[in-house]
């Protein structure tokens, strides 16, 4: 199934980043994945559209996708196992599709640098898929798109090495 990217928020009180992806048609599920601070940092700066005076690992390995020829044609999680989720980024290189088995926060950080689509296997959206339907939790959606809006990289950083 598509997905829509959201953002990353921090969930409180255990301020642990969270991916949250959506589906896009269908159902409408929202997919929250828990993430770590440096993914996180990594792909708010992407979306952010943030450049860095060297490449971060992320940035990094869409140059190298890119300088060998590659195209990053989609993200897929493609599985959730014991609380763990997992992602397969396609690569296509002239005639041939490399499959690259990755952490979901990795392959989607990747994506957003490169604006590959994201999708998600059927199974993974029927488990860990949220449904929301009534117009308070749109609103506390639109309300979360606001606060994206506002966050800085900084915001992510571990306090332990402020």
């Amino acid at each position: 199934m598509p997905l829509d990217f959201i953002g990353v928020r921090i969930e409180l009180p255990s301020n642990t980043p969270i991916l949250l992806l959506r589906e896009r048609g269908g159902v409408g599920r929202y997919l929250p994945i828990w993430i770590g601070s440096p993914e996180a940092t990594a792909i708010a700066l992407a979306e952010q559209g943030v450049s860095t005076e060297r490449p971060l690992t992320h940035d990094l390995a869409a140059a190298l996708i890119e300088e060998l020829g590659g195209e990053l044609t989609e993200v897929v999680v493609t599985d959730l196992k014991g609380g763990t989720f997992f992602a397969d980024m396609s690569i296509k290189t002239g005639d041939d599709v490399h499959i690259v088995s990755s952490r979901p926060s990795d392959a989607i950080a990747i994506a957003i640098r490169m604006q590959a689509p994201l999708f998600a296997a059927p199974d993974v959206l029927v488990e860990a898929g949220i449904e929301i339907h009534d117009e308070a939790d749109e609103d506390e959606i639109e309300r979360f798109r606001e606060f994206l809006d506002d966050i800085d990289p900084e915001d992510f950083q571990n306090p332990s090495e402020s």
